[in-house]
Order: structure tokens, then C-alpha cells, then sequence
């Protein structure tokens, strides 16, 4: 990338995180030291632009996903925490907090055995491909508050991404905080039916199209509670700045 135009889209994301001012952030689809987005430590560089101590990195793949890449392994660092860690390049999924988090967590999800077709931009024409999937997770931090928060980014197969979610949703509850009202399930669901994103125990805290960010059509990312309604929260809209092809999905929450 120029180093100019890199510039731009750091000016950019800083305004951007500027704006949010949120506590705790989900990041999806943020590369780590990767060639192709300039070697950077995403999440970690987003950590500093929020001045928060606290962050991870779980990489779903190592290398890059537009070129060779492979399934995370038993020899690999499968959360990143400090930027003192040497991990192997990767591309997945962050959480920052300026709430300090006392613990980290991580759940492995397998990837989809069939992909899809999928269109694509190319040399100015739309041109369909043959998209693989791969290996998901899901990232949750205890806040020293008492809250649980879980960030992920599910497949893009349908029905095998409603798989994930369930399997998610039992996980949380063996992270050790019982109170309901103190637990948020946020991400890129990649399921745009709301009614199965929630399911029967969870509701939806923010009823928002999503996707694509400059003509939002479908919701698929989410902000989900098993204590809370919409009531309880601030729902926070933000218009299409540029930043991501998703638009942000932010809420405000009274943690006393």
C-alpha cells in the first residue's frame, strides 16, 4: 500500500475511533502483521488510538486469506494480548477494552466444509468465484466490572453459521459470570434473519441494517443479550463513513 494512501486510511480510522468514544470495541476481519495491510499490529494499533490498556488478537488463520494460508495449530499463539508476543502473521478477529479485563477467552470454531459462489469486482466487471470458508472463533472478556463480553465473526454458510452461533451461546455460560443482564454477544453473524440470530433465550439490542455500510439492505451484525431488552440501552446509529463495508453497530449500557 502507498504510503500515502496508508496515511489516509490511518487519518481515517482514528477519526473514526475518535467519534465511536466506545469503552469496548469488536473487531472483525483485522489482519496482524500481514504484507497486505502494511505489517501492522491492527488491534494493537486501534488499542492506541483509544488509549486502552487492554486487547487481543485471535487469529482464525495464519497468513493472509488472499493468498496460502492454514488452520491455526497446537504451536501457534492462539490469543495475542501484548505487543511484546511474537506471533505468526494471521488474519481474524480483536477485542479493545479501556475497562480493564481479567481474563481472556477463546473458542475454536471449524470452518464450514463447502463454501460458496461469490460475486466480485473485477477488471470492471462483476465476476463469480468460488469462496472456500475456514476456521472461525469466538473471543469473550471478563471485565473486572462483572460484565462478559464476546465478540465474533461466524461463517458466511448459511445454516452452518446458526450452528456456531448455538454452540457460542453455550460457551458463554461456562465463563463464570451468572448474572444474564451482564453478558453481550457482539459480531459479524453473517445470518440476516434477526429472529434466528436471537433465538429463543436472547434479544436483539439494536435492530439495524448493517450491510453493505453505503446501501445498507440486510442486518447481519449484532449486539445480543440474554438479561437485556432494547429498552435498557442506546442504541447509537452512525451513516456510511468509508471505514469498512459494515456499518459500526454501537449501544450505550449503564454498567452500575
Amino acid at each position: 500500500m502507498p504510503p500515502d494512501k496508508e496515511a489516509d486510511n490511518g487519518a481515517l480510522i482514528r477519526a473514526q475511533i475518535a467519534q465511536l468514544r466506545s469503552d469496548v470495541i469488536g473487531l472483525q476481519e483485522v489482519d496482524y502483521f500481514l504484507a497486505r495491510s502494511g505489517t501492522h499490529n491492527q488491534v494493537g494499533n486501534i488499542a492506541s488510538m483509544m488509549n486502552a490498556a487492554h486487547w487481543a488478537f485471535a487469529p482464525s488463520l495464519m497468513g493472509s486469506p488472499d493468498d496460502d494460508w492454514r488452520n491455526p495449530d497446537a504451536n501457534d499463539d492462539k490469543l495475542v494480548t501484548d505487543a511484546s508476543q511474537v506471533a505468526q502473521p494471521g488474519y481474524g478477529i480483536g477485542m479493545v477494552s479501556k475497562i480493564p479485563v481479567t481474563s481472556w477467552h477463546r473458542l475454536d470454531l471449524k470452518g464450514s466444509p463447502v463454501g460458496v459462489f461469490m460475486t466480485f469486482p473485477l477488471d470492471g466487471k462483476m465476476k463469480r468465484f468460488y469462496v472456500r470458508d475456514h476456521p472461525r472463533s469466538a473471543l469473550a472478556a471478563v471485565l473486572d466490572n462483572g460484565w462478559l463480553v464476546i465478540n465474533t465473526h461466524l461463517s458466511f454458510v448459511l445454516f452452518f453459521n446458526f450452528a456456531q452461533l448455538i454452540k457460542i451461546k453455550r460457551w458463554v455460560n461456562t465463563l463464570g459470570v451468572s448474572d444474564k443482564s451482564k453478558i453481550i454477544l457482539m459480531g459479524d453473524l453473517n445470518i440476516p434473519f434477526p429472529l434466528f440470530a436471537r433465538g429463543f433465550k436472547w434479544q436483539s439490542l439494536a435492530a439495524q441494517r448493517t450491510f453493505p455500510s453505503w446501501y445498507p439492505k440486510l442486518q447481519i451484525d449484532y449486539l445480543l443479550s440474554q438479561g437485556l431488552k432494547p429498552a435498557d440501552v442506546r442504541h447509537i446509529p452512525y451513516p456510511h463513513s468509508g471505514m469498512s463495508d459494515h456499518l459500526p453497530l454501537q449501544i450505550e449500557v449503564d454498567v452500575n
